[in-house]
């Protein structure tokens, strides 16, 4: 893949983190579901040592998993990143060495320590994550600009911490007067807060990924900007045999489900040129104005879902980067996320390029499907 380009050098934005993993046998934490809910409950007894089966120390955040994941397919990557001076920081340089990323354009603070997070995994292994973000919430504008992104061909934008979400829109606009590929991945806590800035800047990227939670955070704000979804979905009227029922239903807002069709049209009207939606287990759809293609999940049994969603971005982004067809990038991008739900931690299930070529061929449960915008 990428194998007749010259230059394939890659700038992600975003956090990197320690992460400490916690694996807790079922039987010493109990889980609590609420009947009339979604919402689960991991109770741990207070006062009480509990004897985990394991504690391992992992470097992710992510720029971090990004990075690694484009890397192992063959990128040049550079990471854009604000690190704490201390021991974490330590850990976070001799992982880049090994992983072979440029730690160029890391930046160094003293004001704050380098983030990291806790995460307790037990039962269905959806870790409980505590996280003390740190240093990524210092990164700034001036950070941003003093990068020269014309050294690079593409530029991928992570979710951003707190006050380092005012880069948003900078770095977009940046990657875009240099004449990069530009990728962005708005968590939940900017399309929440920052809906109108999200808005704004995406008519200049090549690819935006979010969730479909995160897509239903945005939905009001499409609605304010291109006004009410104009025929709220039951059953669709266009339902053909084999549509997933995210095509026929629709999205839940309140209590309407507005068709799936118009949010991504929608998103396509600022002037984004392709939208991908990913749905948990149900897999992931993307939008290019002219179909909308869905391809499921790789079954897998999962030991954590952390890193998943970065894993599936940056494989699907870096393959249509490379001028894989879009069945070709969405499955790579299964088989990526598959791998490294595998395993506890972010890093370790990722892929190489002969690695995920091969995996997509021996996934007979892979089959993309497309229908008329």
């Amino acid at each position: 893949m990428c194998r007749g380009m010259t230059k394939r050098n890659v700038l992600t934005i975003g956090s990197a983190m320690v992460d400490i993993i916690t694996i807790i046998a079922d039987h010493d934490v109990e889980r609590v579901t609420l009947q009339n809910a979604t919402t689960t409950f991991l109770l741990v007894e207070p006062g009480r040592k509990i004897e985990a089966e394991s504690i391992t120390i992992h470097v992710g955040g992510g720029a971090v998993n990004v990075g690694v994941s484009m890397r192992r397919q063959g990128a040049n990557v550079d990471v854009l990143s604000k690190l704490g001076n201390d021991i974490n920081a330590e850990r976070i340089r001799a992982h880049f060495e090994r992983e072979d990323l440029s730690p160029s354009q890391i930046i160094e603070t003293n004001e704050v320590p380098t983030g990291s997070s806790v995460m307790i995994a037990a039962h269905d292994r959806d870790a409980a994550i505590y996280t003390q973000r740190g240093s990524n919430t210092c990164l700034t504008p001036a950070d941003i600009g003093n990068c020269d992104m014309s050294q690079y061909d593409l530029v991928y934008v992570s979710p951003l911490s707190k006050a380092s979400a005012a880069c948003f829109p900078v770095a977009i606009a940046a990657a875009r007067k240099a004449g990069c590929y530009t990728v962005a991945t708005p968590g939940i806590r900017q399309i929440t807060m920052r809906a109108p800035e999200v808005l704004s800047a995406m008519g200049q990227l090549d690819l935006t990924v979010m969730n479909m939670r995160e897509a239903e955070a945005l939905t009001p704000a499409l609605m304010t900007h291109f006004g009410e979804c104009p025929m709220p979905a039951r059953a669709s009227a266009n339902a053909t045999p084999g549509m997933p029922e995210r095509l026929r239903k629709g999205m839940r807002l309140a209590d309407e489900h507005i068709p799936l069709q118009w949010v991504m049209q929608s998103m396509l009207s600022t002037g984004l040129k392709r939208v991908a939606l990913t749905d948990g287990g149900h897999g992931a759809y993307l939008c290019d104005g002219e179909h909308i293609h869905h391809c499921p999940v790789h079954d897998v049994q999962v030991m954590g879902t952390a890193g998943a969603g970065d894993a599936y971005c940056s494989t699907l982004a870096y393959g249509l980067f490379c001028g894989l067809e879009v069945g070709e990038a969405m499955m790579r991008a299964a088989v990526n996320a598959a791998g490294v739900v595998s395993h506890a931690d972010t890093q370790t299930g990722l892929m190489s390029d002969d690695e995920l070529a091969t995996a997509v061929r021996s996934a007979p449960d892979l089959t993309v499907t497309s229908w008329p915008l």
